[in-house]
């Protein structure tokens, strides 16, 4: 499967492609005995896909062929045993992705010019990932997580490495010159080239900070220099080699208060906003505000979804299985205020259960 989801990933993913782009979305299931309906749903929609694309007319016979060896190379990086909430699958001329997301999916089968990334979009706004990165006088990483996991990342030249052997260290000790490890000019130089490095990395993939180390490491990057507004570090040496686990079971007390402190921090905005006059609450309001780019700050429950039809400028309940029924409508207000400049924050289930489980502050 593809690797971590970045923003500029889903830039390059959202991108107009020659027609026919196939989006596969499909829900999963982590666990037994729901697990074992998720091979057969895949065939199917494979199948369905490949019918669509055998009696698509528009589509010239080399594409085609193409693109059905790019469905089979997908299918078959699929990992199902390893399944989280939802699958989601592209194939279009000479490429193909897969993702694995932690959030649930409505099944979908979609040929277009591009792919149908609403969910994938979501789901990446939803996981809050951060960065965490583990400090050692040898080596310095740099680990992606989320609160379900944390694996450590290779970019932005991370990791970085380097041998403690000092060649001259039995002269210096002799002469009364050997320095502790964290006063040591080369370790110095060290750090300050992972500083450079970390910093490169969150002016192109902006996330929460949380750095872990010694009290000397972390003393020595501090004197570098800010890493960025709000970074937390944590007092825990011995992670530069990891494990994932220890890692992700350092960072996350301070993970989750800081994600309580941001809820409470979103709801007192609200709140403000709804004083002023400047407040959308419940699904059709804020679809509507929206759709017109009013919306400043998007609050949505982490796990709401509902179904809806679009009935003239509204949206109004509707069944699963309607005719039009939209099943997915809060992944697209997701995309759309997104693509807006929104800051859109998940917060717990029930933070927003007065204002029908999503709001926004507008801008006007």
């Amino acid at each position: 499967m593809d690797p971590v989801l970045t923003t500029d990933t889903l830039t390059k993913l959202r991108q107009t492609r020659p027609y026919p782009a196939v989006s596969i979305v499909m829900p999963t299931h982590r666990r037994e005995p729901d697990d074992a309906q998720d091979p057969v749903r895949l065939r199917n929609l494979l199948a369905q896909a490949e019918k669509a694309l055998q009696e698509d007319p528009d589509v010239p016979r080399d594409r085609r062929l193409d693109v059905l060896d790019q469905l089979q190379r997908a299918v078959a990086e699929v990992d199902l045993a390893h399944a989280e909430d939802g699958l989601v699958i592209y194939a279009a001329q000479g490429e193909h992705h897969v993702w694995s997301v932690a959030r649930a999916v409505p099944e979908r089968v979609v040929l277009s010019d591009t792919f149908l990334t609403r969910n994938l979009v979501a789901a990446q706004a939803a996981e809050q990932p951060y960065w965490a990165l583990a400090v050692a006088a040898d080596r310095v990483s740099l680990w992606s997580g989320d609160p379900e996991r944390a694996t450590e990342a290779t970019t932005g030249g991370f990791p970085l490495t380097r041998s403690l052997e000092d060649p001259d260290a039995e002269r210096k000790e002799r002469i009364g010159d050997l320095p502790s490890t964290f006063q040591d000019e080369a370790t110095r130089q060290f750090l300050r080239e992972a500083h450079e490095k970390l910093r490169a990395v969150l002016a192109s993939e902006p996330r929460p900070l949380y750095v872990l180390g010694s009290d000397a490491a972390l003393a020595l990057l501090e004197e570098m220099g800010p890493l960025g507004p709000g970074a937390v570090t944590i007092r825990h040496g011995g992670l530069a080699e990891g494990p994932a686990a220890a890692v992700w079971e350092a960072v996350e007390p301070s993970r989750t208060a800081r994600e309580s402190a941001a809820t409470n921090t979103v709801v007192a905005e609200l709140d403000t906003a709804r004083g002023r006059r400047e407040y959308a609450g419940g699904i059709d309001e804020v679809w509507q505000a929206v759709q017109q780019g009013r919306v400043r700050l998007l609050a949505v429950e982490d796990d709401f979804r509902t179904v809806v039809r679009e009935q003239g400028d509204h949206l109004e309940p509707a069944a699963a299985g309607d005719p039009d029924a939209r099943d997915d409508m809060i992944d697209e207000i997701v995309e759309r205020a997104l693509d807006s400049g929104t800051e859109v924050r998940f917060v717990p289930d029930g933070t927003l259960a007065a204002a029908g489980h999503i709001a926004g502050a507008l801008r006007y």
